[in-house]
């Protein structure tokens, strides 16, 4: 099923587009980390590490949290989705391995209709703010994520 979208990207490889995308990313990664120095890089990636993401949501809220890191990741890319129309890898294909919220491969025109990298910061903020008042309301962390629905249809 995947053959067909690798043929494609592979058909369109160019390095010089490669080297756009991790700089529009690696930008995007220093807005991130003049407002959260928590955040940390790959060469080709920025990640919001599940644990950093709980503790900020815990931190903003001032609650203390049952939840895993993992799930305050998976709250916090829905709300990035629901709210501001950011596709992360979380819902792009299978989620990542680790509670990290990865970003990469970021193509500057989305960047730029997005309205720059401070615009996609204040965005991730806003979703922190929102995550905060949910992340000790395990029901209402369960509507975000679809569980309850999930669990009422078994």
């Amino acid at each position: 099923m995947l053959y067909p979208a690798v043929v494609r990207s592979l058909e369109q490889y160019r390095p010089e587009r490669v080297r756009e995308l991790v700089a529009s990313t690696m930008a995007l990664a220093d807005a991130l980390e003049a407002r959260f120095p928590w955040v940390a890089r790959t060469p080709v990636a920025v990640k919001l590490e599940g644990e950093d993401v709980l503790a900020e949501a815990c931190a903003r809220g001032s609650v203390e949290s049952t939840i895993a890191p993992y799930e305050a990741t998976a709250a916090l890319a829905m709300l990035l989705l629901r709210d501001h129309g950011i596709l992360t890898v979380h819902f792009a294909a299978l989620p990542p391995g680790t509670s990290a919220l990865l970003l990469k491969f970021l193509p500057p025109e989305t960047l730029e209709r997005f309205g720059g990298p401070e615009r996609f910061v204040g965005a991730v903020d806003e979703s922190l703010d929102a995550l905060a008042a949910l992340v000790a309301d395990r029901e209402s962390l369960a509507d975000l994520l679809g569980l309850r629905a999930l669990s009422r249809q078994s």
